[in-house]
């Protein structure tokens, strides 16, 4: 019964964690070899939590299915800190990443991938969560 209790303690403190991308919006047409702005929101949770790192990476699959970020993360256009402040009162706490999108991409469906780590809790669980968003290449 207190491996349940503790299980269920783990999976809330992980859910309340979650990241998300503000943008691209999904299906957002993004021009190869071009500049784009990838944000990351980070909303508030009762549990605290220290932000380490981003991913971001960007995987064809024009003629493919898109694979699961667990799978493969892509391209990398950005690896490092990730350090989300609230910029205004209606938006969660983010941050933005301008990334180049490779010239040498193909046209069509493309998927911009997200790895995050962070330290949650008072003991400093090590959480990682992927998440993705599918976009259009011209």
């Amino acid at each position: 019964m207190k491996f349940l209790v503790s299980l269920a303690a783990i999976a809330s403190v992980a859910l309340a964690q979650n990241a998300g991308i503000g943008y691209p919006a999904e299906g957002q047409k993004l021009e190869a070899g071009s500049d784009t702005v990838v944000q990351i929101q980070r909303p508030n949770s009762l549990t605290g939590s220290t932000e380490l790192s981003v991913a971001i990476g960007i995987s064809s699959c024009a003629s493919s299915p898109c694979m699961a970020p667990t799978d493969t993360m892509g391209t990398i256009l950005y690896h490092g800190d990730f350090k989300p402040v609230y910029h205004e009162s209606s938006a969660p706490p983010y941050e933005n990443f301008t990334v180049t999108i490779p010239s040498s991409i193909k046209d069509g469906k493309a998927q911009i991938n997200i790895a995050h780590f962070a330290l949650v809790g008072a003991g400093n669980y090590p959480y990682l969560e992927t998440l993705n968003r599918t976009v259009e290449i011209n």
